[in-house]
């Protein structure tokens, strides 16, 4: 696999696993900023915040929050998106709602 792609993987489970430490780690170590990937790394078909509401991985859900622009958040479809499957209650979508501003 590319390093980009084992790269997605690692951060999907890190997510997943509601692992912030090791996700914070992983991405200082590859040098890369989570806004600048974020749109590229895919975890079974959803984002990453959708991986963590699905995970109710809610500590990696609002670090990613607080990582990503406002305008990618409001532009996001996330909020939908976890109304439809059944994840409104979550923190994470509070925090997208309070950062983005909707």
């Amino acid at each position: 696999a590319s390093a980009n792609a084992q790269l997605a993987a690692s951060l999907c489970d890190y997510v997943a696993a509601d692992d912030k430490s090791r996700l914070r780690k992983k991405l200082k170590e590859s040098r890369v900023k989570l806004r600048n990937i974020f749109a590229g790394v895919s975890c079974s078909g959803n984002n990453l915040l959708r991986h963590a509401m699905q995970n109710s991985a809610n500590g990696t859900g609002k670090f990613i929050v607080k990582k990503l622009p406002k305008s990618d958040l409001a532009a996001g479809g996330d909020v939908d998106w976890a109304a439809a499957n059944g994840h409104s209650g979550s923190p994470i979508v509070a925090g997208i709602k309070a950062r983005a501003g909707i």
